[in-house]
């Protein structure tokens, strides 16, 4: 028996976004309910992952999610949506995660904790209305790293109704509700979270949408990936704009303009490494590049960077660098095989 069948037998209905009548939960079986839980496993991981910007923390606080909502069952009683119902649970567990443990950014303001999240898992995502030509835009813009960093520096309940409010789409008595707050007072933090927003967030948007229309901003990223895999210094300085900023999370250290990061990658060694390969991808609606290193000893290229690129004008002005132990999560090979020159 389907859980769909399962909850409709009890009175339950209303899968999806929509409400659920009837008698509640508290009849229902552990299968069923992991049954309907699932079906918004991947929009509440997002969620989470907005709210602590760190992939593995919203994949533990999803896992919490669900463990919450089953113990408390019987307290829904199909006043608001199950879907909402979960996002209130979820909300509640992050806020009480960052309460025991709130990272601060670093001093030149990266956040060290950052993680990306591959597109072909926000692919599993619903897509918007056909009528609703936005909803697209808006999901990317709230998604990308630069909107990740720029959250993690709001105060954890600003952050909440922040989120909430402008990308979920909550009334403010919705929101108000779910924190114990007034409305008042909810309006309020969200004025604040929206300042403390612009202060952060960068001034132009990125110039890719993933469609056809970006064939300017896919020759950029290829003459990065060729000049990256040449070990090109030159070719890869005249490619970032002179205001270029450059991370890598979790180590410390934000290198702000063109000369600055090209010393930085010269200092590094950079020159030295010998055959690269590159698997083009994308995360967080962004460009990126997967870089292997060629290992004698496995007689195979592994992992080194996963290099995400940020790119307004025609030139390159945010990296960010993560390191090898993403690959896999990212949909990304393990090792590339020897390429027939040994």
């Amino acid at each position: 028996m389907s859980a769909d069948t399962r909850l409709e037998e009890l009175g339950v209905s209303g899968l999806g976004g929509s409400g659920l009548g009837g008698s509640g939960l508290g009849e229902v079986d552990e299968p069923a309910f992991s049954g309907l839980a699932e079906r918004h496993r991947r929009e509440l991981h997002v969620h989470c992952y907005r709210m602590l910007g760190s992939f593995e923390d919203a994949e533990d606080t999803v896992q919490e999610t669900f463990l919450r909502a089953w113990r408390r069952r019987e307290t829904f009683e199909g006043r608001s949506t199950f879907r909402a119902w979960l996002y209130r649970i979820a909300t509640n567990a992050c806020l009480d995660l960052l309460a025991k443990c709130r990272p601060e950014p670093a001093t030149g303001g990266e956040v060290l904790w950052l993680q990306p999240y591959p597109d072909r898992l926000l692919d599993e995502l619903p897509a918007g209305d056909a009528d609703e030509p936005e909803t697209v835009a808006v999901a990317r813009e709230t998604i990308e790293l630069a909107y990740l960093v720029a959250v993690q520096h709001l105060a954890p309940r600003p952050r909440a109704v922040l989120i909430l409010r402008d990308v979920l789409g909550w009334p403010a008595k919705d929101v108000a509700e779910l924190l114990g707050d007034s409305v008042n007072s909810v309006n309020s933090a969200l004025q604040r979270a929206r300042a403390g927003m612009r202060e952060h967030l960068p001034a132009e948007r990125q110039d890719w949408t993933g469609g056809q229309e970006d064939a300017g901003t896919r020759e950029v990223v290829r003459r990065f990936t060729d000049a990256s895999v040449a070990t090109d210094i030159d070719g890869l300085a005249a490619l970032l704009r002179d205001d270029v900023r450059c991370s890598m999370p979790p180590t410390p250290g934000l290198y702000v303009g063109r000369d600055t990061v090209v010393n930085d990658w010269v200092e590094s060694g950079f020159k030295d490494l010998k055959r690269l390969r590159a698997v083009p991808t994308s995360v967080n609606r962004q460009p990126a590049v997967a870089f292997y290193l060629w290992r004698q000893r496995e007689g195979a290229y592994l992992p080194l960077t996963i290099d995400v690129l940020r790119v307004t004008g025609g030139a390159i002005t945010e990296i960010v660098i993560f390191h090898d132990d993403r690959f896999p999560r990212l949909g990304l090979p393990e090792r590339l095989p020897a390429d027939g020159t040994e």
